[in-house]
């Protein structure tokens, strides 16, 4: 065991901080996918197209400030505002237009209708932005590079997948939690998530619920992918793995769980970055082995609860 770690040391310490920064982005959008779900009931296959929405308006929007002359710390201005219009414009005009005349209905309509949602995305991102790379890493040149220690070895990491992405989807967890449990607003969506005929039955406007809820939850996808664009080339497909990814987060930790995203995110995360380097013939396989091997245990997740069926 000691041979095996002074060989693959540096490996191992690489994937953890890989790990640790990619959950973080899987996490943004797994946890506004479970937050959709939660009070629309609805599986939203289209959550991924807006991570990708995200990522590319964030790069054209850093591209834009760029061209201007703007200094380099605009570009992080660039990113929150591309996560707004996304979240601001997509999820209003999705919400009313597609998914309200659908909830009620059978599941696989459901999935059915977002998958095509998705698909029509996926070629709108096509004619908008092309299929040729497009990267924009000035949010990450910003920051710079830090020497993290591990065991006798330093590691360079970059400063923004170190300190930016997790802070953000740390921010992020306590944000809600903060805004579920004490605000009104909060509230009300709790209730609505428990109970909609009850929450409707005490004059909440269960409409205007969901429609803040998914217009919150694409702002969710829209920023991860935001987040996402500096660390990585955009180019097509990019949504389609995140929301696999998120999927199965989201079944690993129990649908409509907040706080269980968190851990099934890092779990999944740290998972597929050491499969990565030290084993790269799983690094597709490992995730789906975790979630697997959680729901052949819990098949409601790690945080799920059983409902009682309604009749």
């Amino acid at each position: 065991m000691a041979e095996w770690l002074t060989d693959n040391g540096l490996l191992l310490g690489l994937a953890l901080l890989d790990g640790l920064a990619y959950a973080a982005l899987v996490f943004m959008v797994a946890v506004g996918l479970n937050m959709v779900f939660g009070v629309l009931r609805i599986v939203n296959v289209a959550h991924g197209s807006l991570f990708a929405i995200g990522a590319y308006t964030a790069a054209s929007v850093g591209l834009f400030f760029a061209s201007l002359g703007l200094p380099a710390w605009a570009s992080y201005v660039g990113l929150l505002l591309a996560a707004a219009l996304v979240g601001g414009i997509l999820g209003p005009l999705i919400e009313k237009l597609i998914l309200r005349r659908i909830y009620g209905q059978e599941e696989v309509l459901q999935l059915l209708v977002t998958f095509a949602l998705f698909m029509i995305l996926e070629d709108v991102q096509k004619l908008i932005w092309g299929v040729q790379p497009i990267m924009q890493d000035t949010p990450m040149k910003f920051l710079g590079t830090v020497d993290v220690p591990f065991g006798q070895d330093v590691i360079p990491f970059t400063a923004y997948q170190l300190f930016v992405l997790p802070g953000v989807a740390v921010a992020t967890l306590a944000g809600l939690a903060w805004f579920l449990r004490r605000t009104l607003t909060g509230r009300v969506i709790v209730a609505v998530t428990t109970d909609k005929e009850a929450a409707m039955a005490m004059g909440i406007d269960a409409a205007r619920v969901t429609l803040l809820t998914f217009t919150f939850g694409a702002a969710l996808a829209a920023l991860g992918g935001a987040l996402a664009s500096p660390t990585t080339s955009l180019v097509p497909g990019i949504g389609a793995q995140t929301i696999v990814l998120s999927f199965a987060v989201v079944a690993t930790a129990g649908l409509g769980q907040i706080e269980g995203a968190a851990i099934s995110a890092l779990m999944i995360g740290l998972g597929r970055s050491i499969a990565v380097y030290l084993a790269p013939e799983f690094e597709v396989v490992v995730p789906y082995i975790i979630m697997v091997a959680v729901l052949l245990v819990r098949p409601q997740g790690l945080f799920g609860v059983l409902e009682t069926r309604r009749v």
